[in-house]
């Protein structure tokens, strides 16, 4: 048997009740479990750091808002049951024929990447030196500010700003910030 991961559309806001009714679904599959066509359902997730009330919090983040992943044998009958499920609007494809999703992509969503040692996880920071920002967070908050100079391996990000007619260059943190 050939499971492979496949994409569905739901209802937004409904992905992790289509990723129940799906998991109900495969408890109640009768066979055994290495029989079973439907193996697993998941709503990707990622964490993401933001700042509420100054302090830095985690937060879950949907990777794909609106999309469930199912790890199925792709037939008329797996295809039948996941069709049947409230909240389940199509599988993702071409015409009528879902399309697989490439298992490099699937160890990424998964967290299963494989990270050589000389690579290291860094913030990808989403601002470029000369972009115009607004400082979202600290005792700049409302003042908006040119980025001189990204500090990827801090985190953080050199702003200009005009402080009583003057530019002032500020460090700050590059989640105080937001594209103006």
């Amino acid at each position: 048997m050939d499971h492979r991961w496949y994409a569905i559309q739901t209802t937004a806001g409904h992905e992790n009740k289509v990723r129940s009714l799906i998991e109900r679904k495969i408890q109640a599959d009768p066979r055994p479990e290495e029989e079973r066509l439907i193996r697993q359902a998941l709503v990707p997730i990622r964490q993401e750091v933001e700042i509420k009330n100054g302090k830095k919090v985690t937060v879950e983040r949907k990777v794909f808002p609106g999309y469930v992943l199912v790890e199925m044998v792709l037939n008329q009958e797996t295809m039948h049951a996941i069709n049947g499920i409230q909240g389940v609007i199509k599988f993702v494809g071409q015409g009528w024929t879902p399309q697989a999703i490439r298992q490099d992509e699937v160890n990424r969503l998964l967290g299963i990447e494989e990270v050589t040692e000389d690579e290291e996880v860094k913030e990808e920071i989403p601002f470029l030196v000369g972009q115009v920002v607004e400082i979202t967070e600290g005792p700049f908050s409302d003042f908006s500010g040119t980025v001189e100079e990204v500090l990827a391996d801090k985190g953080k990000v050199r702003v200009s700003v005009s402080l009583f007619g003057r530019p002032t260059t500020v460090e700050l943190d590059y989640l105080q910030l937001r594209a103006h």
